[in-house]
Formats: C-alpha cells, sequence, structure tokens
C-alpha cells in the first residue's frame, strides 16, 4: 500500500525517537517527514531510518514549510502555542493529533475543528501518556455494572522526567494554573492546595502522595463510565521496580469503586506498568492514534471528527502491544484501609 508521509513535529526529541520506533515495529516502509525548527537536527535523524526525509518547520508560515505535498496525518509532540501545525492540517483536511495541551486551553482547538467539522479527523491526545490510563480504566471497568468512584494515581519516577518539551509543559501548567479539575458528587470542581493531593500505593505496596492534576483524562471517564468521583494525581518518587533493585518503569495505579454484576458493592485496584518508563508508552499510544488517522493498519482511515485517543484506538490491540513491550495491565490487591 502506497501513501503519503506522516508528518511528526519533534520527532527529533524523546518522545518521537519512542513513537517513530513503535511505528516502524508494526510499519517498517511508511514514510515518515521529521519536522524541527532545527534543520540539523530534523536531517540527522532522518538520515539514522529507511523511508524517512528531515524537514526544517517554518512555525510562521501558513504551509510549515512543507509545501503543497500531499500528508497522510500530522502529529506535534511539543507545545504549539500558535496552533500553527492544526490550523495547517485543518485547513487541508489532514487529521491531527497533539499531545501538549492543557485541559485549560482545548477551547481554541475545538473552535478550529467546529469552524469545519466535517474536515478531517483532530484528536485530543492530552490524556496522560495519550491513552494509557483511559484505556486500562475503561477495560478493567468492563466487571461493573456501574462505576461510582475512579481516583488515578500516577507514579513518576525521579529519574523519568522525559526531554525539555515535558519540562516545559509542566512548567506551564504549574505557572498558568493554581487549581485542580476533578468530578465530586457528580459536579465538576475546581480545587485548590491540599485538598487536591491523596495517598495511593504503588504496585509493590508503597506509599506516596499523588499531587492533584487537572488532565483530561477525567472528563473523558467521567462522560464515558458516569462516574461521580474522578480524581488525577501525580507522585514522584522511585518505581517499584527500581525499588526492588531493577531499572526505573512508569507506574499508574487505577482504584475503581461501584457496584458489580451481581448488584452487590465493588472495589477493584488496577495497575498500568512499562519497563521503559513514560516515554516509551507515550510513544506507543502516539504511534497507534497515527496509525488508524493514517490506516496504516489497511482498515479505513479515521472519519473526521474530534476524538479521545481511547475511541480511536483497539483497546484489546493495544493491550496486547503493551504486554509484547514487557509492559502490562495488572489487578491489585486492594490497598489497606488507613494507608490511601
Amino acid at each position: 500500500m502506497s501513501i503519503s508521509p506522516i508528518l511528526i513535529l519533534g520527532g527529533t526529541g524523546q518522545i518521537g525517537r519512542y513513537t517513530i520506533q513503535a511505528l516502524r515495529k508494526r510499519h517498517p516502509e511508511a514514510p515518515l517527514l521529521i519536522g524541527s525548527r532545527n534543520r540539523q537536527k530534523a536531517y540527522q535523524a532522518a538520515s539514522e531510518l529507511d523511508h524517512a526525509e528531515g524537514i526544517a518547520i517554518d512555525p510562521y508560515a501558513d504551509d510549515l514549510g512543507v509545501g503543497d505535498r500531499s500528508i497522510a496525518a500530522v502529529a506535534v509532540l511539543y507545545s504549539d502555542h500558535r496552533l500553527a501545525s492544526l490550523r495547517y492540517a485543518h485547513a487541508r483536511g489532514i487529521p491531527h493529533l497533539g499531545i501538549s495541551t492543557g485541559l485549560y486551553e482545548v477551547a481554541p482547538e475545538m473552535a478550529i475543528h467546529m469552524q469545519r467539522p466535517d474536515a478531517a479527523a483532530v484528536v485530543l491526545g492530552y490524556e496522560w501518556l495519550v491513552g494509557a490510563t483511559t484505556i486500562a480504566t475503561l477495560t478493567a471497568a468492563k466487571t461493573y455494572a456501574r462505576i461510582d468512584g475512579i481516583r488515578i494515581g500516577a507514579l513518576i519516577d525521579e529519574e523519568d522526567w522525559g526531554g525539555p518539551a515535558v519540562a516545559e509543559d509542566f512548567e506551564r501548567f504549574a505557572s498558568v494554573i493554581s487549581s485542580v479539575f476533578a468530578r465530586r458528587n457528580g459536579a465538576f470542581v475546581w480545587r485548590k492546595g491540599g485538598n487536591a493531593n491523596f495517598k495511593f500505593q504503588a504496585i509493590d505496596g508503597a506509599e506516596l502522595t499523588a499531587v492533584g492534576f487537572s488532565t483530561i483524562d477525567i472528563a473523558g471517564l467521567a462522560a464515558t463510565t458516569g462516574a461521580r468521583d474522578v480524581e488525577f494525581g501525580i507522585g514522584t518518587g522511585i518505581s517499584s521496580s527500581r525499588r526492588a533493585g531493577g531499572e526505573k518503569s512508569t507506574e499508574i495505579i487505577i482504584e475503581l469503586s461501584g457496584v458489580g454484576e451481581a448488584g452487590t458493592p465493588q472495589r477493584t485496584r488496577h495497575a498500568v506498568f512499562h519497563p521503559g518508563g513514560a516515554a516509551p508508552l507515550t510513544g506507543l499510544g502516539i504511534s497507534m492514534v497515527l496509525e488508524r488517522l493514517a490506516g496504516l493498519d489497511g482498515e479505513p482511515a479515521t472519519k473526521a471528527g474530534l476524538f479521545f485517543p481511547y475511541q480511536i484506538i483497539n483497546h484489546a490491540e493495544y493491550l496486547n502491544r503493551l504486554t509484547r513491550e514487557g509492559g502490562r495491565l495488572l489487578s491489585l490487591p486492594l490497598a489497606y484501609e488507613g494507608e490511601t
């Protein structure tokens, strides 16, 4: 199958490299355009790959410096304050994925899509690690007749804070917004200070403090499950694998409560684990979104619309690929009372 190239803006960074690696595993001959504002970095990254071309991006040009060449899909892996990549893609009917916008910054992107909702697919890839949390939570929720509460603690190993783009995102989020988004008793609320924090246990049972974080996962999971209580927090510390003497990893602890299929109260704990840390897990999600947007898997490309990653990624296939990379979705024992 001959397709146009996928344009990856920020493809020279850490997450870009993992995204390309994940795409290459499944589609070694898919053409890629690796874009960067630094021409030398783009050319160097592309020179190390087959079927890849580096391109210098001009964020102030309507065509980004790409010209009139055909593009299958666009992914921007850094914060694009001008929304240059989305404007470029939407004007040309090209599917688009962005991953670095904060929850409070979504309105301008939605406004662009709403002007021409039939132009192309636009994916709001701002879920934690691009689908890892939502896909795992929705999979675990299948044993419930009703979900009442969702609490998610993302453990970031202190040695796993990623590259400059990730640091820039977190610095921006912290400086602009002082309250934390959550759902409480069926209402969406903004919490402040210690009221936004909670305790959770890592895979090995070690206790951490999660600092509340405003992620779009909260809105998506509340809408999909109907849960009246949804909160998300980030805990920084030592991952369970490193505490056991191994390498750093990433963990997402998911606590669910509600009513089981038998009609009785039910509580469960689960964990998403990836041995490589946050970046390769993010790359997995991005690559699977791009695969669907461009139709690389042999199925029709994603239709025009506004989507979360979990709406277009095949959940079973995502978990299969996670397992093949050494990760997994685990069922955990309930935390001891008084320790969460």
